[in-house]
């Protein structure tokens, strides 16, 4: 469970150092993003000289590509020139970017870190400059240079997992048994621990009371972690689960998954490798070949976190730093990354299945019909 955690919520002078930049906004791509590599770069100009760098971690999953998109095209649109830059999972090469970032004038960074404890360099060089730092979805480790941090409800985010499993299966009410294997995210990733536990809460008074049973007996976060969140790596240590333990005809009834990287893995497996009755599968990020399999009912559902208004919020928060105004947080307890509580804004997630996806994701603009064909 989330742990309360009291802090002092400091805002003063922010401001006063910032640096002003070059009016250029430049996206490096992920084929080029590692030093000494060759790059291949867009660059706009924009209004004013404030500049704003922008660190994602990859382009191999859908969902940082619409983050990085959404937060540039809502800066750009705000009159900020935008340093977007992705660093193919590889810590060294986002270490490197972001420095390149500060060296270059940059006012703010919205850093989404590949792993949360690595960037104590970059982050300390951000600290010296006199620059603010706004970690992106993922929570900074170990460091006095984050200011703020903006994500969704990451506890959130699990719970409804585990409640969604929880209603289809009736279990507040139910006598039958049913059997449930794990697949969680990132060891890396400071969320991937929120997902879990989320979820877990729901779920464990049910493993202990034996009407969920693991078979893998894989049950620990530590177990049932899934480096870089990788598709490939879910899928085999699936495959080896359905081997070692369902071949016999034992049903598989509930893949927790905690995103739908992992979740399209667990679903390739079981398309090779499984011929019960297919089970809930959960996810999150309504990525589109997730949601091709939650039409097809190859998923159950996939936590939906509306990247559009998590960008306009990093938005808002950049413009009140810059302005030295007191900025939007609705949570000064949760997220304590080591040094610090860092005062943080939650955005709400909500759920995607093969009953309201339209609502959600076609009538909101977030899809269209044909990507989803």
């Amino acid at each position: 469970m989330k742990k309360k955690l009291l802090s002092v919520l400091l805002t003063g002078a922010l401001a006063a150092s910032m640096f002003v930049g070059c009016g250029t906004s430049t996206e490096t791509t992920d084929t080029g993003a590692a030093a000494g590599g060759d790059t291949a770069t867009e660059s706009t100009t924009t209004a004013g000289g404030t500049k704003v760098g922008v660190a994602m971690p990859t382009k191999d999953l859908q969902r940082w590509n619409q983050d990085g998109a959404n937060m540039q095209k809502e800066l750009e649109a705000a009159g900020y020139s935008v340093d977007l830059q992705y660093a193919s999972n590889d810590v060294q090469t986002q270490i490197s970017q972001i420095e390149n970032m500060i060296n270059s004038g940059c006012n703010v960074l919205v850093v989404a870190a590949i792993e949360a404890s690595s960037l104590g360099e970059a982050m300390d060089m951000a600290a010296e400059a006199g620059i603010p730092v706004i970690a992106y979805d993922r929570l900074i480790m170990n460091t006095d240079a984050v200011s703020y941090y903006a994500t969704f409800d990451n506890y959130k985010v699990g719970t409804v997992q585990g409640e969604y499993i929880e209603k289809e299966l009736d279990l507040k009410n139910t006598s039958d048994k049913f059997t449930m294997e794990i697949t969680a995210g990132d060891p890396g990733d400071n969320n991937a621990g929120f997902f879990y536990q989320g979820a877990m809460d729901v779920l464990q008074p049910y493993i202990d009371n034996g009407t969920i049973t693991v078979k893998s007996g894989q049950v620990e976060f530590s177990d049932v972690a899934t480096a870089q969140w990788a598709t490939e790596t879910a899928q085999s240590r699936m495959e080896n689960i359905l081997s070692s333990y369902y071949a016999d005809g034992t049903d598989l009834d509930i893949c927790l998954c905690s995103n739908d990287s992992t979740a399209l893995g667990v679903e390739n497996a079981l398309a090779a490798n499984y011929n019960g009755e297919y089970p809930i599968v959960t996810g999150q990020d309504c990525d589109i070949e997730n949601t091709k399999n939650m039409i097809a009912g190859k998923q159950s559902m996939s936590v939906f976190k509306d990247t559009r208004t998590l960008a306009s919020q990093v938005v808002k928060m950049v413009g009140q730093i810059l302005n030295g105004e007191e900025v939007d947080v609705n949570d000064t307890e949760t997220y304590n990354n080591g040094n610090a509580v860092i005062p943080s804004y939650l955005c709400d997630p909500v759920f995607a299945d093969a009953n309201n996806y339209k609502e959600l994701l076609i009538d909101s603009g977030y899809y269209t019909e044909d990507q989803l064909k």
